[in-house]
């Protein structure tokens, strides 16, 4: 796994080292994080993401979890395990999160790093829903964007790849949401909650038993 703060952060590469064959590697861009925005605004969101993968010599095309909403979860299953590569944008957690379970995409991610058959990358909102509870970040992502996009309330589950919640942005000034995500991490320490931050540019890499924050 590749987990960024911001975007691809500063080593790139380090994902793509993840890969068996980097070179022209297929990726799967999930941008439903940001399905709470006007058309214009989604879908350019996407479109970014899908030239910075294209950048690095990856052939990323969106895979819409909607399309998979509500129907039989071995389908979105068989696309995900399609792609060596999963991209996750951020944008909302609670948003993803809906996105996630109403597709099925949920379990097949979460058996699909279980195989070891994909790399799980992404960033903000795509590293923090990993965690095994979203509770907190509710002071940064409004978790009624989800009736917005979904007309469903917000769920406060993660999907528990990880043991602990990622908090992006921490000390990065020039990030919006940098100082309300510094309380975020202020209240996990008060509360004892298992967390790592990161700055923009900072990545956590998984790789087996491996973990290190570049």
């Amino acid at each position: 796994m590749y987990l960024s703060s911001w975007r691809t952060g500063k080593h790139p590469e380090r994902m793509l080292r993840l890969l068996e064959s980097p070179g022209g590697a297929r990726a799967a861009v999930i941008a439903n994080a940001v399905d709470a925005l006007p058309l214009a605004e989604r879908r350019a969101a996407a479109e970014r993401e899908i030239h910075a993968l294209t950048d690095l010599g990856l052939r990323p095309e969106e895979v819409d979890l909607r399309a998979f909403f509500d129907q039989d979860q071995n389908r979105v299953a068989a696309e995900l395990r399609a792609f060596p590569l999963l991209w996750v944008r951020g944008g909302n957690v609670f948003v993803l999160r809906q996105a996630l379970a109403r597709s099925g995409a949920d379990r097949a991610i979460t058996e699909l790093l279980q195989q070891d058959a994909v790399v799980y990358a992404g960033y903000s909102a795509g590293a923090c829903v990993l965690a095994p509870d979203l509770h907190g970040l509710e002071r940064c992502d409004d978790p009624q964007a989800v009736h917005t996009a979904y007309g469903a309330p917000a769920r406060f589950d993660g999907l528990a790849v990880i043991d602990y919640a990622v908090v992006p942005h921490i000390d990065s000034p020039g990030h919006p949401e940098s100082e309300i995500l510094g309380t975020v991490a202020d209240h996990y320490r008060s509360q004892g909650i298992a967390h790592r931050t990161l700055r923009d540019g900072q990545t956590i890499v998984i790789d087996g038993n491996a973990t290190a924050v570049h």
